[in-house]
């Protein structure tokens, strides 16, 4: 195979719409655009303007609210902690901290902290510290025999 013979699949690729090049393209003159008006011209933007009438997205009014400072956390299941456990990427033995999670590539960052949550099964008697964790999942790490442990960052 040589660089001449190289060529992409039929119909992988388009060519491009060239528009006002000339009456044999088919496209010449007024390039599809129709006879005079606004949406013949450039720069038009009828689909917000209402002829002088309030527009639509100006008469509704605004809602919600977004904290500025709000805490995002990485989201970890019990299931997923199990999982890797199972795959010897985790040491149930040794104490679970955010550090040995990332270590482990379970999450990727840390961000303001981690947080447990407690789809899946916790089979293992598992000892985890973390910034966050649910109720149902701390309930689940202990009725497995484990304990999950909240540092006291996650108060909000």
């Amino acid at each position: 195979m040589k660089l001449h013979e190289l060529h992409d699949n039929p119909g992988a690729t388009k060519t491009r719409k060239r528009v006002g090049r000339g009456p044999g393209s088919g496209t010449g003159k007024m390039g599809g655009r129709g006879i005079k008006g606004q949406k013949s011209r450039s720069g038009v933007a009828i689909g917000g303007y209402e002829g002088g009438q309030m527009p639509l997205y100006m008469r509704l009014p605004k809602r919600g609210f977004s904290k500025p400072n709000r805490k995002k956390f990485a989201v970890v299941n019990l299931g997923l902690i199990e999982k890797f456990i199972a795959e010897g990427k985790i040491d149930a033995k040794a104490a679970i901290t955010e550090d040995t999670l990332v270590a482990s590539g379970l999450i990727r960052r840390k961000l303001d902290g981690i947080r447990v949550l407690a789809k899946g099964e916790a089979t293992s008697k598992l000892n985890i510290t973390v910034t966050g964790a649910s109720k149902a999942a701390v309930e689940a790490v202990a009725k497995a025999g484990g304990s999950l442990t909240v540092t006291a960052q996650a108060a909000e």
